[in-house]
C-alpha cells in the first residue's frame, strides 16, 4: 500500500463507515489490540540507542510540551468563543485542548518517517504532565474542577505504548537479521490497522455526525491545524530539521481525544463530548495527509530515527 494512497483510502473508508456503521461498530474492542500490534511493529524499527539520543532533544521536547499545554488550550478557548459555540461545546473544546498527545501520533510519526523514539518519548512526557495540568487548565478556563484518571491513563500508556514498543525492540535486538525482511510488511500493516481504526471511530460516532453543527467541525479543524503548524514552525525556527519538526507537529496536533470524550461524558454532558468525538475522526484524517506528504518528500536516506541538530 503506497503511502500516497493512505489519505485517499482514509477518506473513502470514513465515508463507507458513515454510510454503513452497523458493519463496524462491533469491532470497537479491536481498537486497542490493533494499536498494540502497531506499536510492536514500530518497536521492530527501533534500537535502545534511539531513546538515549532523545536527551539531546530536550530543548525541543520542552518546547513541544509548552505548545501542548499553553498554546493548544488557549487556541481551543479562543476558537470556541470566536465561533460562538455553546457552553457545553466550549467545555468539550477545552478538554481536547488541554489533554496530552494521543497514541495514534506515534503511528503517524512512523508513517511520516519522523523520529519514532522522540514521538513515543513526547507522548509519555505529555501524558504524565497532563495528569497535573489538565485539571488545572480546566479549572482556570472553565472554573470547574475535574478528576483526571491518572492511574488509568498511566496504565493505558504502559499497555498500549511502552510494553509493545519494548517487546519489538527486544525482538529487533536479538533477531535483527532474521526480521530485516519484514520491515516493509510492518509499514503496510500499520497503515491498514490505522485505516480500520479510523473506520471504527467514524462508525461509533455516526449518530453524532448526523447532528453535528459545522461550527464544531470548523473549530476542531482549526484547532488541529494550529497544533500541526505551531509544532512544525517552532521546531524549524529553533533550527531542527524536518524529521524532528514533523514529529513534533504530529505529536502536538494529535491530541488524546479519547480521554477528552471519556471525561466529558463523566463530568459534563454528551454535548461536551462532541468536539472530542469529531477530533478523533479529523486528526486521523489530517494525520494521514500529513504523513503521506512527508513520506513522499523524504529522501531515501531519511528515516524514522535520524539524528540531526540536537539541542
Amino acid at each position: 500500500m503506497a503511502i500516497y494512497l493512505f489519505p485517499v483510502l482514509a477518506l473513502l473508508i470514513s465515508v463507507f463507515a458513515y454510510l454503513f456503521p452497523a458493519l463496524l461498530v462491533g469491532l470497537k474492542a479491536f481498537i486497542v489490540p490493533l494499536l498494540v500490534v502497531v506499536m510492536l511493529a514500530m518497536g521492530l524499527t527501533l534500537q535502545w540507542r534511539d531513546f538515549t539520543k532523545v536527551w539531546q532533544y530536550r530543548r525541543i521536547v520542552g518546547a513541544g510540551v509548552a505548545i501542548q499545554f499553553i498554546i493548544m488550550p488557549f487556541a481551543a478557548w479562543l476558537i470556541a468563543l470566536l465561533l460562538g459555540l455553546s457552553e457545553a461545546l466550549i467545555t468539550g473544546m477545552m478538554l481536547v485542548g488541554a489533554t496530552a498527545g494521543g497514541t495514534a501520533s506515534n503511528v503517524m510519526a512512523y508513517l511520516a518517517k519522523g523520529n519514532v523514539a522522540l514521538s513515543v518519548s513526547m507522548t509519555m512526557i505529555s501524558t504524565l504532565v497532563a495528569v497535573i495540568l489538565l485539571p488545572l487548565l480546566t479549572w482556570l478556563y472553565l472554573g470547574q474542577s475535574i478528576e483526571v484518571p491518572a492511574l488509568s491513563m498511566l496504565g493505558m500508556l504502559v499497555k498500549v505504548i511502552l510494553l509493545p514498543v519494548a517487546a519489538g525492540m527486544l525482538l529487533n535486538h536479538f533477531f535483527k537479521h532474521k526480521l530485516a525482511g519484514i520491515a516493509p510488511a510492518c509499514s503496510v500493516f500499520s497503515m491498514a490497522a490505522i485505516l480500520l481504526i479510523i473506520a471504527i471511530v467514524v462508525a461509533l460516532n455516526s449518530d453524532n455526525l448526523n447532528t453535528v453543527a459545522w461550527q464544531v467541525v470548523s473549530a476542531v479543524i482549526l484547532h488541529n491545524l494550529i497544533g500541526l503548524g505551531c509544532g512544525y514552525g517552532l521546531s524549524r525556527k529553533l533550527g531542527y530539521d524536518s524529521v524532528i519538526a514533523r514529529t513534533v507537529a504530529i505529536e502536538v496536533g494529535m491530541q488524546n481525544s479519547g480521554l477528552s470524550v471519556a471525561l466529558a461524558l463523566k463530568y459534563f454532558s454528551a454535548a461536551s463530548a462532541l468536539p472530542g468525538a469529531i477530533f478523533s475522526i479529523w486528526h486521523n484524517l489530517s494525520g494521514a495527509l500529513f504523513a503521506s506528504f512527508w513520506a513522499k518528500r523524504s529522501s531515501p536516506g531519511e528515516g524514522q530515527n535520524q539524528d540531526k541538530q540536537p539541542g
